[in-house]
């Protein structure tokens, strides 16, 4: 498993298996979504529960589970990756 760490954010994030995903984490102390695409842009959503990030990284299609429950329902801003 490869892990990745956002420097800014500190939150570590696990590559995943998606044509649009490249790597997905989680800070369940701030309930902080953080996503990289395939792009290499990096998105963070707050106050997403813990049971949307395990929704994510269960669901068949990660781009379209991210697209209807996190991007559709939280809050998401663009994050520069300095990792």
């Amino acid at each position: 498993m490869h892990v990745k760490e956002n420097s800014i954010k500190r939150v570590e994030r696990t590559a995943v298996d998606s044509s649009n995903l490249a790597n997905v984490g989680y800070d369940a102390t701030k309930r902080v979504l953080v996503v990289e695409f395939n792009n290499g842009r990096v998105y963070e959503y707050r106050n997403v529960p813990v049971r949307v990030y395990s929704g994510l990284m269960r669901a068949g299609s990660k781009g379209g589970y991210l697209h209807k429950e996190v991007v559709k329902k939280y809050r998401g801003r663009e994050v520069h990756d300095d990792g």
